[in-house]
């Protein structure tokens, strides 16, 4: 693990002044905030979006079925799918022209998912960024270099108008163009960077392409999110770039970037931002709510949201509760795995960050992998195609091979192919990296 200097961890550390009254209130004081505030939700929802009110309806709950947190439970779930049903504004609990702001998923499967902002919901993501880069060790007066892509995608302009709400100067160069981002971080000299955890190790692969040390680079934090990654890779980024690697959530449906994040002081885990999204865990095939501490799919309901309000949206992404450490709030531990990702080879379940995990123990193989699935007759089978290092010898890249192939069947419990590809085999992302290549023929 590398071993920050402490007088450099103590400039990142925030006083207790500097902080949301929320983040170090009384548990008591913000349940009774999230009664309130969800009692009101729920009553937004119903009353202006006929979708909410038509599964209310079905579900035999109103409003007033709502007395206290616990009684969230009897209200039916939020799915992708009912966004995807009500294409393009159906969600939409304002009149169109109350919309300050729409955001969009890419829409790769299907129908794009549609979110629509008012002027205060700008507001309110604005302040849970600044919040989450305030707690990742950021601070007024820093320069932020954003490496989220802008446009539809909620990353660019999430993390853009929350680095301007603390008070940082923004670097908006959006994703892609690696090239031109390394001499922008050695010229612009920012202190912190916000980028997708694949995309920054594509950009440490320029680094060094171009001969350039980057643990003497300018960056002091680094803010990673919009995709799964492991505390293993964290240390791989910190390691070469001699940075803080903080991790934060967030996805386009809840709000965008900015439901959650880590404190650079602990590092053990996400502090949800409870005054405005409340989690519930649950088991994810009976929909049964979990207890803290028990691992499951992580649900959301929003509380402040105007313009779309979700209730009990179903995230996919696996996760526990547990309690605040650096904050009073809640945290969730680092998300590792959607179920949506889950991969049944051979009837195990496999993970992508399972395999990552396994690529991050052996020195000679990069954390530039996919993972392509096919079918002989009725059996799948799982071909690892990962990278080598650039110094890996002939024998070395062997050598790996069958360490892999070992380990993740001792581990894990499949027989993999592996296949060491030369150092820039596989295609970079700019956003959120492809992992899982399907080519088993459709059912």
């Amino acid at each position: 693990m590398l071993q920050i200097p402490l007088r450099k961890l103590d400039r990142l550390t925030p006083e207790p002044t500097e902080l949301d009254r929320y983040e170090i209130a009384s548990r008591d004081d913000i349940r009774a905030l999230q009664r309130e505030r969800l009692a009101w939700s729920l009553r937004h929802a119903y009353q202006n979006v006929p979708h909410y009110r038509a599964k209310f309806d079905a579900a035999g709950v109103t409003p007033d079925s709502f007395k206290d947190l616990p009684d969230l439970a009897k209200f039916p779930f939020t799915i992708k799918t009912d966004l995807r049903d009500n294409y393009p504004f159906g969600m939409f609990a304002v009149p169109e022209k109350d919309v300050a702001r729409i955001h969009a998923s890419s829409g790769t499967t299907g129908k794009p998912t549609v979110v629509g902002y008012t002027k205060r919901d700008i507001e309110t993501w604005s302040d849970v960024v600044a919040r989450s880069i305030r707690a990742a060790g950021g601070r007024a007066g820093m320069k932020v270099h954003i490496a989220y892509g802008y446009g539809l995608f909620t990353g660019g302009l999430g993390a853009h108008y929350g680095a301007e709400r603390l008070g940082c100067t923004v670097i908006p160069i959006s994703g892609g163009m690696t090239e031109r981002q390394v001499q922008l971080i050695n010229d612009f000299k920012p202190e912190v960077i916000m980028v997708t955890p694949s995309y920054m190790l594509a950009i440490l692969d320029e680094f060094r392409k171009q001969g350039l040390d980057p643990r003497k680079s300018s960056l002091r934090i680094g803010i990673f999110g919009a995709e799964p990654w492991t505390n293993a890779m964290r240390e791989e980024i910190e390691e070469a770039f001699d940075l803080h690697a903080v991790d934060i959530y967030g996805l386009s449906e809840v709000m965008g970037p900015g439901v959650a994040s880590e404190c650079v002081e602990t590092k053990d885990g996400l502090h949800i931002w409870e005054d405005h999204f409340y989690p519930e865990v649950i088991n994810p095939a009976t929909g049964e709510v979990l207890p803290d501490g028990e691992k499951g799919e992580l649900v959301f309901t929003s509380l402040t949201k105007e313009a779309m309000p979700v209730i009990r949206y179903r995230t996919r992404d696996l996760t526990r509760l547990l309690p605040g450490t650096a904050r009073s709030l809640r945290r969730m531990e680092k998300v590792t795995g959607r179920s949506d990702d889950m991969m049944i080879i051979r009837g195990v379940n496999v993970f992508p960050t399972q395999i990552e995990e396994k690529l991050l123990s052996i020195h000679d193989l990069s954390l530039h992998y996919q993972l392509v699935l096919t079918r002989d007759g009725r059996m799948d089978n799982m071909e690892i195609q990962v990278e080598a290092r650039p110094e890996a010898s002939f024998p070395a890249r062997e050598a790996a091979t069958k360490q892999l192939v070992q380990s993740v069947k001792d581990t894990i419990g499949i027989t993999a192919l592996v296949t060491v590809l030369d150092p820039g085999s596989i295609e970079r992302s700019v956003g959120k990296a492809t992992r899982i290549i399907d080519r088993r023929p459709k059912e």
